[in-house]
């Protein structure tokens, strides 16, 4: 087992890299299928401890190769070991068959899985179906899945929870919801978003003896953030500095009844570290917002006119949070596209571009998959299944960097590999967290960071951020619960 590392592949990726191994480095499939199948038995011991009696689920091909080499290893460990095959062992071909020989040769207890339920055990191995699957899971093999998920019994995936999409992570009609995933040689970028998160459970990586050069023929195709991969952007600031080496930012937003997002997103760019943070508002939220936090220059705007002297001093802009969808917001984000400065596009700013798209490279929108869904015209649901290829249409659309959020955020700049956040809980899904990631990400944008760093580091912070705030649980995490941590994780 090796630490997680930042990069991501496809499936098709991952089959490229085997045939590598097979075919430039002479390592044979059984080799490969032996390793895989170690590595997942010596994960069951290490994180499974007092498991002994195990029920195997095995399909065909690798993955169900490699769940028979850990049941023979079990076996001949002294573990109570049952297999439930769903493909007949005499139809089985090459590693695939070889491996489940050596099981019946082992004296593994062989059972052909009819729907039956799987009681009275002490771990679950889904070896079912691997990353070759790219249609629904129906009949007995979505049986078998259901009836892994209703025991109430740990489980242990090998390589991908089955039914679960390598590539997206789009549940297939019916997904194992594994408390562990050994994945085999990388990683897949579909475990860390959509519904990958919920399925694979805590992730563990097993390159199975793969030379460190195989890995340099294919570069990956998604980059994985964390905490660690964000830390050398946040550079120690020197002695001698003043607020202006910091840039000044502007948060546009606030209509009639909505001042907190305007505010919450204009704190979170203060706490985060922006030299000067100007909130261009309704007039009515001027007293309140400077009562409650009096390091923001708080300006009452009822014209978009009025934004005139206010975007001449400042260095980036927020615009988006409570900003609304009437005349008023309408014309504040019309006087904003025309000016010059690095932009943040979130909330209401993203649906008014929706109705009147507009191109700029200069800007960061972080749509979630509703407002991603009315940017492209299509479905959140549409957007959910490919997370990754709708933040890419975006990009192509409207230009700039997108941070598609939700579970696994996915940051895409056209150009470059995207990347994907690990971090964050679904304590996030209350009010008031996107107008705070606005913030962090313009209050890095005005430090000097270019806008795909920005969103990157913004993306993690703000995740992290909300995982240190929910120590004492995730239902009930407030948005300004994030700010203390985000003060500390903004000064390693």
């Amino acid at each position: 087992m090796t630490k997680l590392p930042y990069a991501l592949y496809r499936a098709a990726q991952l089959r490229e890299l085997d045939r590598l191994a097979i075919d430039y480095y002479g390592i044979s499939g059984n080799t490969l299928m032996g390793a895989a199948g170690q590595a997942l038995f010596d994960e069951i011991r290490r994180s499974f401890p007092r498991a002994r009696s195990l029920a195997f689920l095995c399909g065909g091909g690798n993955n169900g190769g490699d769940g028979y080499v850990t049941a023979r290893l079990a076996r001949q460990a002294g573990f109570t070991v049952e297999l439930h095959h769903l493909v007949d062992p005499g139809e089985l071909q090459g590693e695939a068959r070889h491996a489940c020989d050596e099981a019946i040769a082992a004296g593994v207890s062989m059972i052909n899985y009819d729907g039956q339920a799987l009681d009275g055990f002490d771990l679950i191995v889904d070896a079912l179906l691997g990353t070759g699957l790219n249609a629904p899971v129906e009949g007995v093999w979505r049986e078998a899945i259901e009836a892994i998920n209703a025991a109430a019994t740990p489980v242990i995936a090998a390589d991908i929870p089955s039914g679960l999409h390598a590539d997206n992570g789009r549940v297939m009609g019916a997904a194992v919801r594994a408390d562990v995933t050994v994945c085999f040689v990388g990683l897949k970028r579909g475990m860390f978003t959509a519904a990958g998160p919920d399925h694979c459970g805590k992730l563990r990586l097993a390159t199975l003896g793969l030379p460190h050069e195989v890995y340099k023929h294919l570069p990956a195709c998604a980059e994985r953030l964390d905490y660690e991969a964000v830390r050398p952007l946040l550079v120690r600031r020197a002695r001698n500095s003043h607020k202006g080496d910091f840039g000044h930012l502007l948060v546009i937003g606030g209509d009639h009844g909505m001042s907190g997002a305007v505010r919450l997103a204009a704190e979170a760019a203060a706490r985060c570290g922006a030299g000067l943070v100007s909130v261009a508002t309704r007039a009515v939220h001027v007293a309140a917002i400077t009562a409650v936090r009096p390091e923001l220059m708080c300006h009452g705007v009822e014209q978009a006119s009025e934004l005139a002297p206010l975007l001449r001093r400042a260095t980036v802009v927020v615009i988006g949070p409570g900003l609304g969808q009437q005349g008023w917001g309408r014309a504040l984000l019309s006087r904003v596209l025309d000016c010059a400065l690095p932009l943040v596009v979130d909330a209401d700013a993203l649906n008014l571009l929706a109705v009147q798209p507009y191109f700029h490279d200069k800007w960061v929108l972080t749509p979630h998959p509703g407002e991603a869904a009315r940017l492209l015209g299509c479905t959140a649901d549409e957007v959910q299944q490919e997370r990754f290829s709708s933040a890419a249409s975006i990009a192509a659309s409207y230009g700039g960097v997108v941070v598609l959020k939700g579970a696994g955020s996915v940051v895409e700049a056209l150009g470059g590999a995207p990347a994907v956040c690990d971090a964050g809980n679904p304590g996030m899904a209350s009010g008031g967290m996107g107008d705070l990631l606005g913030g962090v990400i313009g209050a890095l944008i005005a430090q000097g960071l270019g806008l795909e760093q920005a969103a990157r580091a913004g993306v993690t912070l703000h995740a992290e951020a909300a995982d240190r705030a929910a120590a004492e649980g995730e239902r009930g995490l407030l948005a300004s619960d994030l700010l203390s941590p985000l003060r500390s994780l903004c000064n390693p």
